[in-house]
């Protein structure tokens, strides 16, 4: 099946295919070609570049796109999508005055989560997943990451990952998977650390690698949840079963988190809400992506992580949702992209390059997705007639998708 894509107001992100990420100054750089074409054969991306160079190339269906723009379809790469339930309640009581913490001090947030979670069946909890999937990819995301962390125990933790094993099954779009046990304490292990420690890299992590379950390991390095010395062991255990780490670091606190994924060759490392000097540094001297998730400081009326100082310093930045039940219940990339810009102070383009290009190299799909490059999958968003790309963050209230094309196919 061959798609010829004609008329195209501008294609967005046109890259050559050894272009694995953008960094500094170059994020502020976004090719595009105005009054283009896109030929796409099955799930591939063949050819394109402007109207005048098109040639009397033959194709199944031909689409004009008078008008509307194309940009590869957003690349999410943290979110925890598969959970149980909701914790609206917890909002409330935010909004009263209690903190994040403070709510899972008296036993809300992740724990909260993780007890919904082991009471719901697998297959109930793949149905609330499918759901939230679906939405996702209707507002533009076209490659995803996944986490575990809500389960706990052995079997919880396994079953979440089941979940996204099937998700991969049905859905075509890529989606990598992270191994995320030590996320919290459960109330059984909450005066021996320890204990759980040992129950995730002995029990845990090996029935993981042995099902082939995840692609990455994660930690919730934080005061009052897993120090530098479980970071450093839980990511030393891991590394024997080729887990590359994706840590959540520096949310509330800088605690040696970054310095600790870097010694380790994170592949990203997450949140970074709160950076010092030499966090920074740490950093810009690292392969590791940093991530930043504009609409969990939104949402809990936290920091934004600094990305102009660590884009303005020459480091590449990734943006992605943190999609979850207690401090960003939203997968809305959309969403992100406008926040970037208006809280964070990005450009459209660095905000763009960061959501798509970036965003896939910190799932290792810059391969695959992630921009708009002969040979690699043809997901992308086509947009409803908008006046520039500025206008997708500028009108951060409305829907300025007309449709989404997941592996060359027209799924919304």
């Amino acid at each position: 099946m061959t798609v010829l894509f004609t008329n195209i107001k501008e294609l967005i992100q046109v890259r050559d295919k050894n272009v694995q990420k953008v960094s500094g100054k170059a994020m502020k750089e976004l090719p595009t070609i105005k009054n283009a074409f896109l030929y796409i054969e099955n799930d591939t991306i063949i050819d394109f570049g402007t109207m005048d160079e098109l040639q009397n190339t033959k194709a199944d269906d031909i689409i004009d796109c008078t008008g509307k723009m194309i940009l590869p379809t957003w690349c999410d790469s943290h979110t925890h999508l598969v959970y149980a339930g909701n914790r609206e309640q917890e909002f409330i009581d935010r909004i009263n005055g209690l903190t994040y913490q403070e709510i899972a001090h008296k036993g809300g947030g992740i724990v909260n989560s993780a007890k919904k979670l082991q009471e719901t069946s697998e297959d109930e909890l793949y149905e609330q997943s499918k759901n939230r999937l679906l939405e996702v990819i209707q507002m533009g995301t076209g490659a995803i990451e996944i986490k575990s962390g809500y389960g706990l125990t052995t079997a919880a933790e396994l079953k979440m990952l089941q979940v996204v094993k099937r998700l991969k099954q049905e859905f075509s779009i890529p989606i990598k998977t992270t191994f995320l046990a030590a996320h919290a304490l459960p109330p059984f292990y909450k005066n021996n650390k320890n204990g759980f420690m040992k129950l995730v890299i002995e029990e845990m992590l090996p029935k993981v690698a042995e099902q082939k379950l995840a692609d990455f390991i994660d930690i919730f390095c934080e005061k009052g949840y897993f120090d530098i010395d479980d970071t450093h062991e839980l990511l030393k255990a891991a590394n024997k079963y080729q887990l590359k780490a994706k840590i959540h670091v520096n949310q509330f606190n800088s605690i040696g988190g970054i310095q600790t994924a870097v010694q380790h060759q994170a592949l990203s490392v997450d949140h970074l809400e709160v950076m010092t000097e030499e966090d920074i540094q740490t950093l810009k001297a690292s392969n590791t992506m940093p991530v930043a998730l504009p609409s969990c400081s939104y949402f809990l009326s936290i920091p934004y992580t600094p990305a102009r100082r660590l884009i303005d310093e020459g480091m590449a930045l990734a943006l992605a949702t943190d999609y979850n039940p207690g401090s960003t219940p939203s997968g809305n990339m959309n969403f992100v992209v406008a926040t970037a810009c208006i809280k964070m102070k990005l450009t459209p383009e660095e905000a763009i390059n960061a959501a798509t290009l970036n965003g896939a190299f910190a799932m290792e799909l810059s391969h695959e997705v992630g921009s708009i490059t002969k040979g690699k999958k043809a997901n992308f968003i086509i947009t409803k007639n908008i006046p520039s790309y500025g206008y997708l963050p500028y009108a951060f209230g409305s829907n300025n998708i007309e449709c989404v094309f997941i592996n060359g196919k027209r799924i919304a």
